[in-house]
């Protein structure tokens, strides 16, 4: 059963996060957070904090082994865009697209190929 947490409409494009998250995904959450600490990227904190959320949660739902948990699913996807618009010359005008990302991650036990959690 994962534990989950989601940050939603966060100010950061999607595309800056990814890179991020295919650093942790399948990763100990407790490494995962040391690697995020050390990463001079606005988005390694937003990812920090979600990560944090989903441990925070496991703990609430009294998960059995805590320290165990692995990042099993860091999903960055795209949210809504504020789009506005830069004046060009010649009276021209270009869009620009200020995004958002939904960022999600799932933590759940390493489980081995026998299907049993390896923490028992």
């Amino acid at each position: 059963m994962p534990y989950t947490a989601t940050h939603k409409y966060a100010r950061i494009s999607p595309r800056k996060v990814r890179a991020l998250a295919d650093l942790v995904r399948g990763k100990f959450a407790d490494e995962a957070l040391d690697i995020l600490r050390f990463q001079p990227h606005r988005g390694a904190r937003m990812l920090e904090k979600v990560i944090k959320s989903a441990l925070g949660n496991a703990e609430h739902r009294q998960a059995p082994g805590v320290d165990d948990l692995v990042v099993i699913d860091a999903r960055i996807d795209g949210g809504p865009m504020f789009k506005r618009i830069r004046p060009r010359a010649r009276g021209m005008a270009f869009g620009i697209k200020r995004r958002m990302s939904h960022i999600k991650v799932s933590l759940d036990t390493v489980v081995s190929a026998t299907g049993q959690v390896a923490a028992e």
